[in-house]
């Protein structure tokens, strides 16, 4: 029983100890691992160079670039569609959630295109930060390989074409595609074998919580937008910011570098809540489209992500990576991701058609020429009928 050595026992026997007196599971088994890591080394089970086994490092990958790419990728979600952002900024804007959605894919496509040329870059320059896999870790290949990306792709794509697919071409509304994906996301998880009522109980509750959350925000800026409306502040703000230098240009400038700002400390829903509101009346003073710009603002937040050190998901990545990671590197990695969506808000000002190309035009009824043509039209010169009213 014990021909493996006694390490092995005595790791599950502490763990054991730790979990009665009741120690938090996460920090007992990263005690444990390291402690015994270190007296394995000492008594020749393995050298130091097995500890690179650890996840977010057992390649080799330089730490920075790591927890960047973990961080920034949870983030870019919230600019392409279906986004619950661009969904609650249509609403405080007043436009459609399908305008939005299909105004942000041209900057999605342009922030994923500056994301890979960035690790492509690093991958050019500095090789050593981002080596390829070891051949022992490749072990899918050819068609075996294509299966298992098809698998794990096809279905989330058709999930997506259910959503947006049907949005784009008019077949359902916002709320409508929202139903169907929640049913098709629901058989995924049945064909896959991990639908349960956990699962769904899980999900129910998250959503309700959000919800609740989104309402009670909204509830206390709506009472607050009111009186500040009742005390002439709409008209203040509009008169403040439209008298800023530069048009269009000087307004949108001053209000991405206000927001970059302000999102070290608000969340995105109080921003949204509170001073997008405040910022449609000097917007459609200037005469700017609306879904340019949210979808500029949709950009601008997404750095309240990344933002140190309250950035959402730079917290988020800490509670879950192992003390090996320091939190100064994923403060620093996140500088470069932060730098590029930078790179994204200012390609999105200048080029407004990247947002308005893909949004249909509609129909504008000309009145003068609906009345040039009335005045041209020729009457056949007849007399008029006589009107018999039986009256002889």
């Amino acid at each position: 029983m014990l021909e493996y050595g006694l390490m092995a026992p005595a790791m599950f026997a502490g763990l054991i100890v730790f979990m009665l007196i009741g120690f938090p599971v996460a920090f007992s088994l990263s005690a444990l691992g390291l402690t015994f890591g270190f007296i394995a080394i000492e008594v020749g089970y393995f050298d130091i160079a097995f500890l690179q086994a650890l996840v977010m490092m057992k390649d080799g990958y330089d730490m920075k670039i790591g927890t960047g790419v973990i961080a920034a990728s949870g983030t870019i979600t919230q600019l392409i569609p279906p986004s619950l952002v661009l969904i609650v900024l249509a609403d405080q804007l007043g436009v459609s959630v399908g305008d939005m959605y299909l105004g942000a894919i041209g900057p999605s496509l342009m922030q994923i295109a500056l994301f890979t040329a960035f690790i492509f870059f690093v991958s050019m320059v500095w090789p050593h930060k981002v080596p390829p896999l070891p051949p022992e870790a490749r072990t899918l290949k050819g068609f075996q390989l294509w299966w298992t990306i098809a698998r794990g792709m096809v279905p989330s794509l058709a999930l997506i074409f259910l959503v947006l697919g049907t949005i784009f071409m008019g077949l359902a509304s916002p709320t409508e595609a929202g139903a169907m994906g929640s049913v098709g996301a629901m058989l995924l998880a049945v064909t896959h074998g991990r639908f349960n009522a956990t699962l769904l109980w899980q999900a129910m509750d998250g959503t309700m919580r959000i919800t609740a959350m989104v309402i009670f925000i909204l509830v206390g800026a709506t009472v607050f937008s009111l009186v500040f409306q009742g005390v002439n502040g709409g008209k203040w703000i509009e008169h403040l910011l439209s008298g800023i230098p530069g048009g269009q240009l000087g307004f949108l400038i001053f209000v991405n570098i206000f927001i970059f700002f302000l999102a070290f400390f608000l969340d995105f829903f109080e921003i949204v809540f509170i001073v997008v509101p405040l910022l449609v009346p000097p917007a459609i003073a200037l005469d700017i489209n609306l879904v340019w710009f949210g979808v500029l603002l949709c950009v601008n937040m997404q750095t309240a992500f990344m933002h140190p050190p309250f950035g959402f998901a730079l917290f988020y990545l800490r509670g879950i990576a192992p003390p090996e990671v320091k939190s100064r590197d994923i403060y620093l990695g996140s500088i470069p991701w932060i730098g590029l969506q930078l790179i994204l808000v200012a390609i999105v000002i200048l080029w407004p058609e990247s947002v308005t190309h893909w949004i249909g035009t509609e129909a504008v009824l000309d009145e003068s020429a609906v009345q040039g043509a009335i005045d041209g039209l020729s009457l056949p010169d007849a007399a008029p009928l006589p009107l018999d009213l039986g009256l002889d």
